[in-house]
């Protein structure tokens, strides 16, 4: 099959959470199967620059409020995937962020950038695709910012469009909906007839997600526990309605990691190789971690390790309150990520405080993220939502056990005792420290803990499976016409 995947981010070019890590990834596992597969990505700020085979430049002339722009086609590497760069430097090269600004704040153009990625992924999926011999079976849109893909491909199909391409959108967090003042419908080119409730009306205002929501002709998100739990009023950030009403289309599939990279037995950015039937690397590692963060070189202390974004959602309250019974059993904590103010600000101060026992690097560090990922005796993941994760399923790869909350991905891919610990409840400090007494306690009985680390690193996280799944999905879709 043509499948188009559409995207606001893909590593390792652009990244900002999960969602660059899956594009990297799902594209050439599906490759794999036999599909021929494309990624479609707004060539933001340097990005022109990647280094490719250029296949071909398409032009896309301006047409009413969208401007010209042009697709340029390149072969990437040996993974069988087309990367195609929406060129459109009015738009897209600009600092910051893919989505705001150096300073924060959205761009305030918003709307207009991704409304644009969302028509040409859908143009590529209809009868007028800008690339000729080349039309999406299937185009697969991602999150808010592709989400008015499915809409696009409706209204091509009532347009009288017969080959217009099915839709698959995926939720990777539910939170961000791209809500805008409903008088962006005219600019972003939405039929009166779809404005409604039935629509993308969302409390008088306009929700690319609940577009995608409404018009998609598959649903999926990244865990099926994710996928009951939106359903819920507690997490359906007033979506819930419309998750259930369109339940028999929501499918929850667990995301795999990229295990070429993600990988003990041949990381180049970790002091010392190992694997489950060799884990002795994992001391070398350790104390590399310890050396880089200035912690004390003591290969006995239970060394926690947390990567990630530093915010209430994530549990990182948890731990800084949690820190003292930690610190207070002889373990040391390795800290990296940024986020809040204050729960950076705490974290310092607990490095300040403790010296020896608590590293904190705030920022973002490729390598450092490798190295707590092996170095590290216990991963901490207490997030109160979390729809898929990865760093639970890195953290079992490298035989790091992690404490997880009851949640989402991180529900569906730790068995409590068995390859980690999951807590009795989400944002519980009380749960949280007792997850943390059952770490110390199986820590002190080495043939337990090595049980367990051996038990996480036999699981397979990989994209095989989840691949097949979306290509009898899609296989499905195309299947019912």
């Amino acid at each position: 099959m043509k499948v188009l995947f559409a995207t606001p981010e893909t590593a390792p070019w652009v990244k900002t959470g999960g969602l660059g890590d899956v594009s990297a990834a799902l594209p050439p596992a599906l490759a794999a199967l036999g599909h021929d597969v494309a990624v479609l990505l707004p060539a933001y700020a340097g990005l022109e620059r990647i280094a490719g085979d250029l296949a071909g430049v398409f032009s896309l002339p301006a047409e009413g409020p969208w401007p010209a722009a042009q697709l340029l086609r390149l072969r990437i590497g040996g993974g069988g995937t087309t990367l195609l760069l929406l060129a459109c430097p009015a738009l897209y090269a600009r600092p910051g962020t893919p989505y705001g600004a150096p300073g924060g704040g959205d761009h305030p153009d918003n709307a207009l950038r991704f409304g644009l990625l969302a028509r040409v992924a859908a143009l590529l999926g209809t009868a007028g695709s800008p690339i000729p011999g080349w039309q999406a079976g299937v185009v697969h849109a991602n999150d808010w910012p592709s989400a008015l893909v499915p809409l696009y491909l409706r209204q091509a199909r009532e347009a009288g469009d017969a080959t217009a391409a099915r839709s698959v959108l995926t939720i990777h967090n539910l939170a961000f909906q791209g809500v805008y003042p409903m008088e962006k419908a005219d600019l972003l080119g939405i039929a009166p007839r779809h404005r409604g409730v039935d629509g993308v009306e969302f409390w008088g205002q306009l929700s690319m997600l609940k577009a995608g929501l409404q018009f998609a002709d598959a649903i999926t998100t990244v865990s099926p526990t994710y996928a009951r739990e939106i359903q819920t009023e507690a997490q359906g950030f007033a979506l819930d309605g419309v998750l259930r009403a369109h339940a028999a289309r929501l499918h929850g599939v667990i995301n795999g990691i990229d295990t070429a990279v993600w990988n003990p037995a041949t990381d180049p950015l970790i002091a010392a190789r190992y694997d489950a039937a060799r884990l002795g690397g994992k001391a070398a590692c350790k104390a590399a971690l310890q050396a880089r963060l200035k912690l004390a070189a003591e290969p006995g202390a239970l060394l926690f390790g947390l990567v990630g974004r530093l915010t209430a959602q994530k549990g990182i309250d948890l731990v800084v309150a949690g820190a003292g019974g930690l610190l207070a059993r002889g373990g040391q904590l390795a800290v990296l990520g940024s986020g809040d103010a204050a729960l950076q600000a705490a974290l310092a101060d607990l490095a300040a405080r403790h010296p020896g026992r608590v590293g904190a690097a705030i920022g973002f560090d490729e390598t450092l993220a490798h190295q707590i990922e092996a170095g590290a005796d216990c991963f901490l993941m207490p997030s109160r939502f979390e729809p898929c994760g990865l760093n639970q399923m890195y953290s079992q790869a490298y035989g790091t056990p992690p404490l997880v909350a009851p949640v989402g991905g991180l529900a569906d891919t730790v068995d409590d005792g068995v390859t980690g610990f999951v807590m009795r409840e989400a944002g519980s400090q009380s749960a949280f420290d007792e997850a943390m007494a059952r770490v110390a306690a199986a820590w002190r009985k080495p043939g337990d803990w090595w049980r367990i680390q051996r038990a996480g690193m036999q699981r397979d996280f990989s994209w095989a499976r989840p691949a097949a799944d979306y290509a009898a999905l899609y296989a499905g879709l195309a299947a019912a016409g």
